[in-house]
């Protein structure tokens, strides 16, 4: 029998792995057209708010001044930035912002998973609810109002001094607030006392996700609460404690503004200054708009830094990662 004569030339080309890629990509486009169109808005929302501003980085590289058009701004190059890196203040705020965000970081993530295995765990519902509204209920509060609170709390005439004067454990009030060493130890425990409530709702939503069967299995095993708080929940909830890291870690400059700003006074200045209060205090509060940019360029800069780095770490261990 006579082999058909086929030649590799007219044999139709298998298609490119990326060619795949664009394919599957537009056909999904169609399939949810909807969910895109609502998304316009919010892509025009972002373009003109997040992106257009960027134009605004080129004063970091001129000697700004307001008064003058764009054509007459003095252009100076890296000066501004060279002044910020020769600048001991600047190092000092580095260090300040830095610290608080480890702090915040690390409390925030312990306290609010703590509390998420502890509130999966407990059997009474009104009880469940009643603490879940309370660990809520102050993060609704206004940093004004609560910064009030704290340094009501920790005047020298507050509940603090008069607790811990009554158990005998100091002599004298002690001006909390004007000794510089202590504040990041009150700005860390503030933090978790105002947002632990509203940190644990994403852990609690993971929980729920996880199979009850495999609860049901571990209890017929005889597996105590403990363990299967730790040998199946926590690992339930690796994926989404791993994409908060990382999105944490592309914020690790970003250890507030308000609660440092109201807290701070000038005796603690050294341990609650910022970089959001540098740039207010030495940029913008003292017309130096170019110094701030920068500033504020560095910032991003290192931001994206921490996030790539994270998510390239969590993508070579083979975790949950953003991209």
């Amino acid at each position: 029998m006579e082999k058909p004569n086929v030649s590799l030339n007219s044999m139709p080309p298998a298609s490119s792995p990326k060619g795949t890629r664009a394919h599957s990509f537009f056909k999904r486009l169609v399939q949810q057209r909807t969910l895109a169109w609502m998304c316009i808005p919010f892509v025009i929302w972002a373009f003109i708010f997040k992106y257009l501003p960027l134009w605004g980085w080129t004063m970091a590289f001129q000697n700004f001044k307001p008064a003058r058009s764009f054509s007459d701004q003095q252009w100076v190059g890296w000066h501004h930035f060279s002044i910020l890196f020769e600048d001991n203040t600047f190092y000092r705020v580095l260090r300040n912002t830095l610290v608080m965000s480890s702090i915040k970081l690390v409390l925030g993530f312990v306290t609010a998973i703590t509390l998420a295995l502890l509130l999966n765990e407990l059997k009474n519902v009104i009880f469940k609810r009643f603490v879940q509204t309370v660990s809520y209920l102050p993060h609704f509060i206004s940093w004004v109002v609560a910064s009030s609170i704290v340094l009501t709390v920790l005047s020298p005439d507050g509940i603090i001094n008069l607790l811990l004067m009554k158990l005998h454990l100091i002599d004298s009030p002690v001006l909390w607030m004007g000794k510089g060493e202590y504040f990041w130890g009150i700005l860390g425990a503030t933090e978790v006392w105002k947002d632990v409530g509203w940190n644990t709702i994403i852990y609690l939503a993971a929980i729920t996700a996880i199979d009850p069967a495999q609860y049901e299995a571990a209890e017929i095993d005889g597996a105590s609460r403990f363990k299967r708080m730790l040998y199946i929940t926590l690992p339930g909830l690796k994926p989404v404690i791993v994409i908060l890291l990382i999105m944490n870690m592309g914020s690790i400059l970003e250890s507030g503004f308000e609660p440092q700003y109201l807290l701070g006074n000038g005796m603690n200045m050294d341990y609650s200054e910022n970089l959001d209060i540098f740039v207010l205090k030495y940029g913008l509060g003292m017309g130096n708009f170019s110094l701030g940019t920068a500033a504020g360029i560095f910032k991003t800069v290192v931001s994206f830094i921490f996030l790539f780095s994270a998510n390239y770490i969590a993508k070579k261990m083979g975790e949950s990662r953003l991209f």
